[in-house]
């Protein structure tokens, strides 16, 4: 596994366990909301985590940008699809989304090595 992947998910895997640990009841819903919100339902996965790294790339939040890129390479979602999102992520957030398209490009290309 490509050390980009495998450090993020290495360190996402501790944190969590941490603050989980750590038994706040509002953390704990906050994770189980986020959790049930990607689920099957009236839109399927791949549509809810493609929303998911749009929204995470406007928000410029890397953390959760590579998370929805790993939801989305396992899903089964196309470098031509996550990157036609990633287009109107740029788009909708404007020129200062192109740092966190590059790290995403770069998270991508890190996933597809693992193949």
């Amino acid at each position: 596994m490509s050390n980009l992947v495998k450090e993020f998910n290495d360190y996402r895997q501790v944190m969590n366990e941490k603050l989980l640990n750590d038994d706040n009841k509002v953390i704990k819903r906050i994770f189980n909301l986020d959790t049930n919100a990607y689920m099957e339902g009236a839109l399927n996965v791949k549509t809810k985590e493609l929303l998911g790294l749009v929204a995470s790339a406007v928000l410029r939040c890397d953390d959760c940008v590579k998370y929805h890129l790993e939801t989305c390479y396992k899903e089964g979602i196309t470098k031509a699809e996550m990157m036609e999102a990633m287009s109107i992520a740029t788009l909708v957030g404007g020129t200062i989304v192109i740092p966190h398209l590059r790290r995403a490009y770069e998270f991508w290309e890190a996933l597809e090595e693992n193949k």
